[in-house]
């Protein structure tokens, strides 16, 4: 698998890495004090074309696909995890569209993306529906030619801000799995509510709201694929953003490791600059072949995605990167907050801030732990060989 970077995407990333240097790195304190949306950023990521990056030529985006996502987020995330997590919002509430809709909401939904003048949010968690995806509540009855949709969902990631939400329901409550449909619904529609903003511990950036939905009816062209059908395209939805998720983990990995061995170069200790003591050096040279090595899952991850490859016999390789990263960056965010030391503890240093946005990694679009279910399985299964 040739992992050169075109030309195209060598420019992409010095790009990404030129406004994560020059306007995240500036923001990115004040952006989690603050716990508010960065709007100024978003205007600076929908100026320089970034928004579109995922968003197929056709509708308005440069058509570079998962791949050159993750290449963006790598860099943002490095200064900043809430603005890779913005970019990643591009990409997460638009795939059931992108797979389910029309060609009309095609070119609605992601134009606006991709031009910013639409933001979206991804409507699956709820109070008692996480990992266990079939678990959810929320209902979704065919009343003539509209759907009635009624629940509550939790922790949705840009709500606040979001223009129309992409939402999984029960059409067939009793069937489980195979009785869940997906609809996009448009904000301001009756009945919907963007509610409690919740406190995080990192990536504040980005608030959560949750969102309820009070007998809000949609017209039946609303639905996204096939009635019944939704879990699939749930799943896929998931595939499709996991190495987005694992990038922002490197992303977070590479900022940390980055501040800590400047810091360890100048910092002095019995007489010479710690990072010569072997046993930060250690601790160093592991990170990076962990590093190195989530960075290969990562990219063939996302190539796996731009092929069409979001179904079961592959979600392996997705979790494989997805784990890889995310593990990845609560350990170099851990370890590097203790090469500074007390100062890593302090707010005037970036590292508590990577240490508290690292966690959430682990938790969302699937556990470390389901993720490790998924691998497990594809071992028993037959499908990993060596």
């Amino acid at each position: 698998m040739d992992f050169m970077l075109t030309q195209e995407q060598q420019e992409l990333v010095a790009m990404a890495r030129r406004v994560a240097r020059e306007q995240v790195a500036p923001r990115a304190a004040a952006i989690d004090e603050a716990g508010e949306y960065p709007d100024d950023l978003m205007a600076v990521f929908r100026d320089l074309g970034l928004l579109g990056t995922a968003v197929p030529e056709a509708y308005g985006g440069s058509g570079m696909g998962t791949l050159g996502l993750c290449l963006a987020v790598e860099q943002l995330a490095q200064y900043c995890c809430a603005s890779g997590l913005i970019l990643l919002l591009t990409r997460l509430p638009l795939v059931p569209v992108l797979l389910g809709g029309t060609e009309e909401q095609k070119q609605h939904y992601a134009r606006g993306i991709a031009t910013g003048t639409l933001r979206g949010a991804f409507c699956l968690s709820e109070p008692d529906a996480g990992s266990d995806v079939a678990a959810i509540a929320t209902r979704a009855e065919r009343r003539g030619d509209r759907y009635v949709i009624s629940g509550t969902k939790n922790w949705i990631s840009g709500a606040g801000r979001a223009n129309f939400f992409t939402v999984a329901a029960k059409t067939s409550p009793e069937a489980g799995a195979k009785g869940m449909s997906v609809f996009v619904v448009d904000r301001g529609t009756p009945g919907l509510t963007v509610a409690h903003k919740e406190r995080k511990l990192g990536v504040r950036g980005v608030p959560v709201h949750q969102v309820l939905f009070d007998e809000v009816q949609v017209p039946a062209a609303n639905l996204l694929g096939q009635e019944n059908q939704g879990f699939g395209l749930v799943m896929q939805t998931l595939n499709a953003v996991r190495p987005v998720v694992a990038a922002r983990g490197l992303g977070l990995a590479e900022g940390a490791m980055t501040y800590a061995v400047e810091y360890a170069r100048q910092r002095h200790t019995f007489g010479k600059p710690i990072i010569e003591h072997q046993g930060l050096q250690w601790m160093l040279a592991d990170l990076a072949v962990r590093l190195e090595g989530a960075r290969l899952l990562t990219y063939r991850a996302a190539m796996e995605v731009d092929q069409g490859r979001l179904g079961k016999a592959d979600a392996w390789k997705l979790s494989m990167a997805k784990l890889s990263a995310s593990d990845l960056a609560v350990q170099a965010a851990a370890d590097c907050l203790q090469i500074l030391g007390a100062a890593g503890y302090m707010q005037d240093y970036p590292l508590e801030r990577h240490y508290r946005d690292a966690k959430q990694l682990q938790i969302v679009e699937g556990t470390s732990q389901i993720h490790r279910n998924i691998i497990g399985r594809a071992i028993m299964e037959g499908d990993i060989r060596w």
